[in-house]
């Protein structure tokens, strides 16, 4: 497993996603309190963008039609998702968050 630099710990604040994109995926990740999610960030309902959405908790809500993931466990908590979404593993290492290049959920 590779992992790719974010970005600064310091830049990552709530409610600021960061997306990066490797060569397979666009990722999302995002800050709740000390710790960091990412997830791809395409909604399984209709494939728009997730990083737009709010966060409440450990969810994130698409901005296009109100489905809820876990961030956690890439769960599609609300209807009109109905399928999961790929996460990815997250670190910080000397300072900056760093996340996986394969989906482990």
């Amino acid at each position: 497993m590779e992992w790719t630099d974010v970005c600064p710990v310091a830049q990552l604040r709530e409610g600021e996603p960061q997306v990066i994109y490797t060569d397979d995926y666009a990722i999302a990740v995002f800050r709740v309190g000390d710790d960091y999610y990412a997830v791809e960030d395409v909604c399984t309902h209709d494939g728009g963008e997730l990083a737009g959405g709010d966060v409440e908790g450990c969810q994130v809500i698409c901005p296009r039609h109100g489905a809820r993931f876990d961030l956690k466990t890439g769960a599609a908590l609300t209807p009109p998702a109905y399928e999961a979404i790929p996460t990815f593993q997250t670190r910080v290492k000397e300072g900056t968050v760093q996340v996986s290049d394969e989906p482990t959920g």
